[in-house]
């Protein structure tokens, strides 16, 4: 890939962390720089003890106070913090933002970040490439970051018609020397999709266990609970704000996704009500058939 002289992220967490590591990582060294992808990674953030713990792991080159010294020279600009921020710091940025700047994003939905793009950056639209990378954990912040995050994970782009082919380019090559396979879709084809596959499943974790915690007995439930409703319910540790925004922001997809998996539920309660043993079979083979035939889609672990 062409090299970056500077990269900015903003949120240097478990996805910009992990990104800043990776790039540091990423090939040989090259045009005298010490990392190939990236010669200088500077962080900025709402919590100074987050950005010192950056520092002081060497997930970034150093740390930045305000946006005109964080742009100035800067290639490339990831926004890794939650979507419920994206358009304040989009603001933020815009005055300071050089001719050559690119934005990405690493946010789980696209269609509300590309309208506060469009209203932060105005005429300059062309230098945001939205991005989604689907890589996430359920534990959060900067200690929580990986070298190795994206290696074999996908990522999605959702170009917009202002970018430019080098502009996407660029993008795409960032991340494909992090490891990952780099994907593109339209921004409401993607929020649709991870409606279904990503929002849907973690608002359903996050609800059960509130349930469970909820009730008078919540004590004893968790106290026999064991691998099968660890697993069930991994992705409720995941990042409460975080999340928070992601469901409201794509709440309309969401929503309909939840509507045909309430009724899923009531098919479901109906085989059961009637001790319907031979439709529950045929249920849960049809499931396993499907889940299993997508698990054996997946590259090797490791690779």
């Amino acid at each position: 890939m062409n090299q970056l002289n500077k990269v900015v992220i903003c949120g240097v967490g478990l996805i910009g962390g992990s990104f800043a590591l990776a790039l540091k990582r990423a090939g040989a060294a090259d045009d005298g720089c010490e990392a190939a992808a990236a010669c200088e990674i500077v962080g900025m953030g709402r919590s100074q003890a987050t950005l010192d713990e950056a520092l002081r792991r060497g997930v970034i080159d150093r740390v930045s106070g305000d946006w005109a010294d964080a742009l100035a020279g800067a290639d490339l600009v990831l926004l890794a913090t939650p979507v419920g921020q994206m358009e304040a710091v989009m603001h933020q940025l815009a005055p300071h933002l050089e001719p050559q700047t690119l934005v990405t994003d690493g946010g789980s939905t696209k269609q509300d970040v590309i309208a506060a793009a469009r209203s932060a950056l105005g005429s300059r639209i062309a230098q945001f490439v939205p991005g989604h990378p689907i890589a996430g954990a359920e534990k959060s912040g900067v200690a929580a970051a990986q070298v190795d995050l994206y290696r074999g994970k996908r990522v999605i782009l959702t170009p917009l018609p202002e970018n430019t082919p080098a502009a996407v380019a660029t993008v795409r090559q960032a991340w494909e020397s992090c490891g990952a396979e780099v994907s593109q879709l339209a921004p409401d084809a993607h929020d649709r999709v991870f409606a279904a596959v990503s929002h849907l499943p973690h608002l359903l974790a996050f609800a059960l266990v509130h349930d469970l915690a909820s009730r008078e007995n919540s004590e004893q439930l968790f106290s026999f609970a064991a691998s099968g409703f660890r697993d069930f319910t991994r992705i409720a540790s995941s990042h409460p704000e975080m999340w928070r925004d992601i469901c409201i922001a794509n709440r309309s997809a969401l929503i309909q996704e939840l509507d045909a998996y309430q009724a899923e539920l009531l098919r479901t309660r109906v085989i059961l009500a009637g001790a319907d043993g031979a439709a529950l079979e045929a249920m849960f083979g049809t499931a396993r058939t499907s889940r299993d035939a997508w698990l054996d889609s997946l590259p090797p672990t490791g690779e």
